[in-house]
């Protein structure tokens, strides 16, 4: 991963899980941008994605990490975008697949039903996996030109 920088955010049903990881993250070294929310309050994730993904197309970072009640939600947001690959992960091999396969730049927690300690070994995967390339790269470019 280029530098040592990454985006988060989450809603009201993430925060807790969000502060976790975001602490998690620095004692490893990285510069972590929070796009919100900053409490347990109620909020629309859709506005929390949007913020995290503005980010990434400016380049402030290259991956991000969002995180709602189930994931779900925050995933179809994110994937909304044409150079966004958010993958909702559930366990370590996903997170690696969903890099090394289909070069996800956007990692999805459901802070519901993910445990910290499983949700650390995804962000490690998800921050240490290289993106195969190969036979996936043809399949990353379709994605891109989907909706267009």
């Amino acid at each position: 991963m280029q530098g040592k920088k990454i985006l988060i955010a989450c809603d009201h049903g993430g925060f807790t899980l969000k502060q976790t990881l975001k602490t998690y993250l620095q004692k490893k070294g990285y510069d972590v941008l929070d796009c919100g929310t900053k409490s347990t309050d109620s909020v629309n994730y859709p506005d929390y994605a949007k913020r995290l993904v503005k980010a990434l197309k400016e380049k402030k970072a290259d991956r991000g990490i969002l995180i709602c009640t189930s994931g779900i939600g925050m995933s179809m947001a994110a994937n909304r975008y044409p150079f966004v690959r958010a993958a909702l992960v559930f366990n370590a091999e996903m997170a690696h697949m969903s890099r090394s396969h289909n070069d996800a730049n956007v990692l999805v927690f459901g802070a519901k039903f993910i445990k910290p300690n499983i949700a650390k070994k995804c962000v490690d995967e998800f921050l240490t996996t290289a993106f195969e390339g190969g036979r996936h790269t043809c399949r990353i470019k379709a994605l891109g030109r989907m909706g267009k």
